[in-house]
């Protein structure tokens, strides 16, 4: 068993306030230098070959490496730095990048997590877009244990996180079958209504192959108006120099800002007229706004005729495929022609407004199993976090029985030669 040893102050670190007092405090100079990679023609980026990493992840191929072996790589610009990668194997690394040169013995797992507790995207040069260099990196002060209390904290955290990333997996998994079931249990009854023994009648509509038979087979624009004509777009650099921002700014795919004045006051149909999520589908399509709020040029503003009933269009709408109705090879668009052209299998109001009821009542069921699994997710993610801090910081030190219990290979012991001395 390793003592638990006495503690020091360690606030030059900036992400602990005390260390073991065996772990000297230095620079991360004296450890390793970092280089930046190398601009590669796009051509030859998606080419087959070996992998081209940038600041998160593998960002395409190269036709040849520009390194080879195990290194460890930080991101170095824009949303992704301070992001940390250990790769082995032959591949090139990007001016996205930093690669790791270490000076003295260290280990590389072991410094995966330091960086991370570091968080090197806070000294980030923001004059542009956050940018990290040489310096920004190898300035900072760490608190660093002896290589083979590396190896075991890192071979501790490895199986541990390894564990943790299985429940977050498996916890998301089930995030998206419910959400699977509850769209499947909507689509179900926007689109054939609450009798599952209802009539039905087969269409010549390529998306709707059958309906019931009570139903009436529509294009939108019969059954909706469309208010395009109000929406204004509003700069960034306008919205920038507003000081009564009360207003919800809409886009594409929903609020994206506040601005001083309104253009719309109630209920509204929202669905997107651009943009890549026409296609993936990784944000809602269409949805409600209501209240005061403004829209931009990046959406469709629609309302139910005849007192249809907002909820049932709007989820009839979020669950159809406008595929087939997208034009735009660079940029997806849904004109308001086309989508006032699609065609749709609509009941009575008075059926729309008792489908609704329905959606309202199983969202009401969804909400709290979705919000119980989401709540497990931030434990898990925020125990992993700070599991790793306090590991990388001495809080928690790990011995050869911990690395054990966490299902880890036992951490090869370096000489004491290569312990690393302040």
């Amino acid at each position: 068993m390793m003592p638990a040893g006495s503690y020091q102050p360690a606030t030059l670190t900036g992400y602990c306030t005390e260390a073991p007092a065996q772990w000297p405090i230095m620079k991360l100079k004296r450890l390793f230098s970092v280089g930046s990679g190398a601009f590669i023609e796009q051509e030859d980026e998606t080419a087959e070959g070996v992998p081209v990493y940038g600041g998160n992840g593998i960002r395409g191929h190269a036709a040849k490496p520009n390194c080879h072996g195990r290194t460890l790589l930080i991101g170095r610009v824009g949303a992704h730095c301070g992001n940390v990668h250990l790769v082995d194997g032959e591949f090139w690394y990007s001016e996205h990048a930093l690669r790791v040169f270490p000076i003295k013995p260290i280990s590389l797992d072991f410094f995966k997590y330091l960086i991370q507790v570091i968080d090197l995207n806070q000294f980030a040069n923001r004059t542009a877009q956050p940018l990290i260099n040489s310096s920004t990196t190898t300035d900072r002060y760490a608190a660093i244990p002896p290589l083979p209390e590396q190896q075991r904290i890192a071979a501790y955290l490895d199986a541990s996180c390894a564990a943790i990333d299985a429940a977050v997996a498996a916890k998301r998994r089930q995030l998206e079958t419910l959400d699977e079931l509850r769209k499947s249990t909507v689509k179900r009854a926007v689109t054939m209504g609450l009798n599952p023994s209802v009539r039905t009648k087969r269409t010549d509509v390529e998306w709707i192959p059958e309906m019931p038979e009570h139903w009436r087979l529509v294009r939108v624009k019969d059954v909706m108006e469309f208010f395009n004509t109000v929406r204004v777009p509003v700069s960034a650099a306008e919205r920038g120099v507003m000081t009564e921002k009360t207003y919800d700014y809409y886009g594409a795919s929903g609020v994206i800002d506040k601005v001083e004045a309104y253009l719309f006051d109630g209920t509204y149909i929202l669905i997107a007229e651009d943009g890549a999520n026409l296609l993936t589908r990784s944000k809602p399509l269409a949805f409600l706004a209501t209240g005061k709020f403004w829209v931009n040029n990046h959406a469709h503003i629609l309302k139910p005729r005849w007192g249809g009933d907002d909820t049932f269009f709007v989820t009839l709408l979020e669950s159809q495929d406008f595929s087939l109705f997208v034009t735009g090879a660079a940029q997806p668009k849904l004109t308001m022609e086309n989508l006032g052209r699609f065609k749709l299998a609509v009941p009575r109001v008075t059926e729309q407004k008792e489908i609704a009821a329905f959606i309202r009542e199983k969202d009401t069921e969804f909400r709290p199993l979705f919000a119980q699994i989401e709540r497990q997710l931030e434990t898990l993610v925020g125990y992993r976090k700070s599991l790793i801090h306090e590991c990388v910081t001495g809080q928690r030190r790990v011995t050869e029985a911990d690395v054990r219990r966490a299902g880890g290979c036992q951490a090869k012991e370096a000489p004491a030669s290569l312990e690393i001395k302040a």
